[in-house]
């Protein structure tokens, strides 16, 4: 077994369970609803790059990720990403 590989699999299963707490507890119930929803049902089949732009979105302001979600607000370039695609797509009722 290939240790170096190994280690980069358990470092990203930890940042995908980081992750997946920090989408939950936001402090803006919509958002918690949303990107949390998200993250549980979705984290485990996201590529390394997808869970690197989801840390990347989670380091926004709640309230604007939601009006990017929802469109009340356009989504600027560096965030206009297929993952975001995803999250407007995603229904967590």
């Amino acid at each position: 077994m290939d240790y170096a590989a190994a280690m980069s699999t358990d470092d990203m299963e930890i940042r995908r369970k980081r992750l997946t707490y920090r989408a939950n507890y936001r402090g803006f119930k919509e958002a918690d609803l949303i990107l949390g929803g998200f993250a549980k049902a979705h984290m485990s089949e996201l590529t390394d790059e997808e869970v690197m732009a989801f840390e990347d979105l989670l380091g926004a302001k709640d309230h604007d990720i939601y009006d990017w979600i929802t469109g009340a607000k356009d989504v600027p370039a560096n965030y206009d990403t297929p993952l975001l695609k995803r999250l407007k797509a995603f229904k967590p009722f």
